[in-house]
């Protein structure tokens, strides 16, 4: 996707509870689910030890792409938690960037 022509919103993650997000996983692609697992481990290191922002893209149920900039706290099966207790599905995560 070409994000110059087609930009994905960013947004605070203090509006996180006001998405709605889908039950099925936004990556079909396996390979791309265990990179999304091994990024989601390193943003969680970098956030525990240095509190280092990482920028998420994400799907909600009606489809459309958001980001967010911030601290990636805990993540388990489900859920990554973000700092002040945000949080987003692992299944509408679409991307982790690392600055």
């Amino acid at each position: 996707m070409n994000t110059m022509t087609n930009p994905i919103p960013l947004v605070e993650k203090e509006q996180l509870p006001s998405f709605s997000f889908a039950q099925e996983d936004v990556l079909a692609d396996l390979a791309a689910r265990n990179k999304r697992r091994w990024d989601l481990s390193r943003a969680t290191s970098l956030g525990n030890a240095y509190r280092g922002k990482v920028e998420i893209t994400f799907q909600t149920a009606d489809g459309e792409k958001k980001r967010v900039d911030t601290t990636v706290w805990t993540v388990d099966d489900q859920f990554m938690v973000l700092k002040a207790g945000r949080y987003i599905p692992i299944n509408s995560v679409l991307g982790v960037e690392f600055f």
